[in-house]
């Protein structure tokens, strides 16, 4: 949709220790307990085969020959702690590390946002996945203690100082465990489904190409001339677009309690317009609430499972992350994962 987007970095890793080899062959092996194994592909050769993991890394060597970049074979030993499938871009962590380390290797120097792009074709073209640009773009650029305000039409982009921690507040991430795969998911439908809106939008409003440009009042004013669905999904994204920006706004400003109240409107949106949560996310931002230390909460990543993110008052935490993981796992009969998070920096060379 070409909106306003304003992710983090968060303090976990995946961590690739590279080293080129003499011939043209990659040879991988991930130690990740959801993902271990070892495989190799050469590189005027790239396939989509193998593990799934294994494809993402692909992708990256078939996009970045694809840009026109020298691609030489390379050792590769993969670990990592970020939850798979969760909505905490895994899969955007590991395309950005390993881009990162083949473009070390070969001794280029590739720019943050183009190297944010290239694994973004990756994901899109190679995998199969019609992810956006902020995943991989907050993976190649994110500063330690700054969420990131991204406007994904043209890439501009502005550090927001994000460290709640001052203010006596935590940020705290819920995993459902509930997993599911994007690719199978009815994630590509959310995109066609704003395509569908832009074409019905773009016959009284004549030029526009994506959902940013249409204003909130334009929406209401043309709504009507929408089918449910299409406009279910316009009503989110456009009042999201304002969202963040008065997002940008309360962090700019420490309003920590309007920033809360955000969250909270988001989440709803995603649950009734864009209906991307689910009863897992559902049941854990509703748990998540109902503890008065909470400032705020919302799912994250792509929904239909995966992960939540709370605005915790510190005194709060430990009383937030027992009770909401013993009522969700009540309700859900699943064992939940609760992390204390901060916003930490993207990808770089150790």
């Amino acid at each position: 949709n070409k909106g306003f987007v304003l992710p983090c970095a968060l303090d976990f890793d995946v961590i690739i220790a590279a080293r080129p080899r003499a011939d043209e062959t990659f040879v991988m092996l991930s130690l990740s307990q959801d993902n271990a194994g070892e495989t190799s592909f050469p590189v005027d050769n790239i396939e989509q085969s193998g593990p799934r993991w294994a494809q993402y890394i692909k992708g990256v060597a078939w996009a970045l020959g694809q840009a026109g970049y020298d691609v030489r074979g390379m050792d590769l030993v993969i670990e990592g702690d970020v939850p798979i499938s969760s909505g905490l871009s895994s899969s955007a962590a590991l395309e950005v590390a390993a881009a990162t380390a083949m473009a070390h290797a070969a001794g280029l120097k590739i720019p943050g946002p183009e190297l944010a792009l290239i694994c973004q074709r990756a994901e899109n073209e190679f995998v199969g996945v019609n992810s956006g640009i902020m995943d991989q773009f907050i993976s190649a650029v994110g500063q330690e203690g700054h969420a990131l305000f991204l406007d994904c039409n043209d890439l501009s982009h502005q550090h927001v100082p994000f460290d709640v921690e001052p203010d006596g507040l935590r940020l705290v991430v819920m995993n459902t465990c509930y997993k599911r795969s994007l690719k199978d998911s009815i994630y590509n439908d959310r995109v066609k489904e704003c395509a569908t809106a832009v074409e019905q939008l773009a016959k009284p409003i004549p030029g526009i190409k994506h959902l940013r440009e249409v204003s909130w009042e334009q929406f209401l004013e043309y709504r009507d001339t929408l089918d449910e669905v299409p406009r279910k999904r316009a009503a989110h994204v456009i009042s999201e677009n304002q969202r963040v920006l008065d997002a940008v706004k309360a962090m700019a400003s420490g309003d920590w309690m309007a920033l809360g109240c955000l969250m909270d409107a988001s989440h709803d949106s995603l649950q009734t317009d864009y209906e991307a949560t689910g009863p897992h996310l559902d049941a854990m931002v509703e748990e998540a609430r109902r503890i008065p230390g909470t400032i705020g909460s919302r799912m994250t990543g792509a929904g239909f499972g995966g992960c939540a993110v709370a605005l915790v008052r510190e005194d709060a935490v430990e009383q937030f992350t027992e009770q909401v993981s013993a009522r969700y796992r009540e309700r859900m009969n699943l064992e939940p994962g609760m992390y204390v998070v901060k916003a930490a920096a993207g990808a770089g060379i150790v």
